[in-house]
């Protein structure tokens, strides 16, 4: 068996006679159900994969798309159905091992990294023995170092610590971690979501090389751009089943978005017919003066209107999380921030913005959103317990109405809203963070990539909800890892690079290929 980097850089070994035999499908899965209690999570699924083919599985947040993977990992066994890998039927996998020992990789939404241990041991998670590493040191360095390579613009160190990466440096040690296993059929579960612009086009150049070498894959995206770059076939999911299965290029989004909502009323229309307030009239709510994000970085000074929809865009790690931080009361930064409301009140802790009516929501979901153990309910009640608290007790009434209220307008899929808050999809348990901050009433909302890993109509909501809620005067600042969610919603855009803000656009005069380009320069704006 060759080595990593001749696998990846186009060895043939991989689809030899012997490691792949010419079957007309990698993976067959058929009739696949899989019910929780009450709730059919996936029903009758059915979806072929090719050797070498990419599919695209979409459908809306609670089609089923993370419990069929799920199945198809090992993680659930499915009620019924069957899952052909290689002509080998299995009626599911009873473990994730049993799914790595039959071919399937699979690298999920959510970040899986062991934050205390280093890159190299993250790597080769799961790989030794008891009492004895079956792989040397030496092969581990050289296959890590290798796909590192082919992943990173600039590989972590391998020493390194992973709490010390960021999020898409995490994202993308996953991913090599689940290449270095070398799987038969590859899924992507909303794996590009957390990653930055450099890093997604590596990991595409190193998937067309893994298929060129027989490997398939499945990928689970929301991101438009990315279906019309890298699929060959389209499967949608629509309430558990399989819909419909589009293969010719060009596809109609039109008809892809039919399939998933099974309405003719395609994409909700999110611009408002009346016309836009004039922001630059509007009084201003938000001050930050003197901004250091870096030792060297030149200051940064910013005002917010009321009415304002402000995005922060540039590639990963370039000091807008720092800077939307700040704005919350986190994060080191030096220099000064203030709400405006005729006596000027200092932001300095996240106590300080959530009293002086600034709402902040996280880009990491599990590790700094949700509670695990309480049910949605708790989760979506958290920040508002003192309306519906009277003498010390607390009336679940008035919170569940605003709970139906928010849900309604972000169109939240639960069944009871005392169900645990893993039983929703990861889109669903993001809507109802952001429900939970819109339901303190901001004045000012800060959101931190908040439609990573929601579908498209999902978002198109909350573009709406947010449109509406301007228009009566809220502040928003929105960093966004979407360029098309910057052209489409911002009234400017500050791009950020190296700590500096480099570029600030406005809504007449933005393009795609301007605020692209942006990203690469160099030198603050004066």
């Amino acid at each position: 068996m060759l080595p990593l980097s001749e696998q990846l850089s186009g060895g043939t070994a991989i689809s030899s006679e012997m490691d792949y035999p010419k079957d007309p499908f990698l993976l067959q899965v058929k009739d696949v159900s899989k019910r929780f209690g009450p709730t059919i999570a996936v029903e009758s699924a059915e979806f072929t994969v090719k050797p070498g083919e990419i599919l695209t599985v979409m459908g809306e947040n609670g089609s089923g798309k993370s419990t069929l993977v799920k199945i198809l990992s090992g993680v659930h066994v499915p009620d019924t159905g069957t899952i052909m890998i290689r002509s080998e039927t299995h009626d599911g996998f009873a473990s994730p091992a049993e799914a790595i020992q039959a071919g399937v990789g699979t690298v999920f939404q959510e970040v899986l990294s062991v934050e205390s241990m280093t890159v190299l041991e993250n790597l080769w998670l799961g790989t030794d023995g008891l009492f004895k590493s079956r792989i040397s040191k030496r092969t581990k360095v050289k296959q890590a170092t290798e796909i590192l390579e082919e992943l990173f613009d600039e590989p972590p160190a391998l020493d390194q610590s992973m709490e010390e990466l960021s999020l898409s440096d995490r994202q993308g040690c996953a991913i090599a971690r689940t290449v270095l296993r070398r799987p038969k059929l590859l899924i992507l579960d909303e794996a590009t979501s957390a990653l930055d612009y450099g890093s997604r086009t590596r990991l595409f150049e190193a998937i067309e090389r893994l298929r060129e070498n027989g490997t398939g894959v499945i990928f689970i995206t929301h991101r438009m751009d990315e279906v019309e770059e890298i699929s060959d076939r389209i499967t949608v999911l629509r309430s558990g089943r399989t819909v419909g299965t589009l293969s010719e290029q060009p596809w109609s989004m039109d008809e892809v978005v039919r399939l998933m909502t099974g309405s003719d009323s395609l994409i909700q229309e999110t611009v408002r017919k009346e016309p836009r307030q004039n922001v630059k009239l509007s009084p201003a709510v938000l001050r930050a003066t003197n901004l250091g994000l870096a030792e060297n970085a030149e200051k940064v000074n910013f005002e917010l209107r009321a009415g304002e929809l402000v995005g922060l865009a540039g590639l990963e790690g370039q000091g807008q999380t720092k800077f939307l931080e700040a704005l919350s009361g986190r994060g080191e930064a030096s220099g000064n921030v203030e709400m405006i409301n005729g006596s000027d009140m200092q932001v300095v802790s996240p106590h300080d913005a959530a009293s002086r009516k600034i709402a902040y929501v996280p880009r990491e979901r599990r590790a700094e959103s949700i509670f695990p153990w309480m049910s949605i309910l708790e989760n979506f009640a958290m920040p508002t317990l003192s309306k519906d608290s009277k003498g010390g007790i607390i009336s679940e009434t008035s919170t569940r109405r605003r709970l139906e209220d928010y849900g309604a307008r972000l169109r939240i899929k639960y069944g009871r809203d005392s169900d645990g808050i893993l039983t929703l999809s990861g889109g669903n348990q993001q809507k109802v963070v952001i429900a939970r901050w819109l339901a303190t009433e901001p004045q000012v909302l800060l959101l931190n990539d908040p439609t990573r890993g929601i579908d498209i109509n999902a978002k198109r909501d909350l573009y709406a909800l947010l449109r509406e809620l301007t228009l009566d005067g809220l502040a928003v600042v929105m960093l966004s890892s979407e360029v098309d969610e910057h052209l489409e919603l911002m009234d400017r855009v500050l791009v950020f690079h190296e700590n500096n803000v480099v570029a600030e656009h406005h809504k007449a005069d933005m393009t795609r290929d301007g605020l692209v380009s942006s990203f690469f320069a160099t030198g603050a704006v004066k």
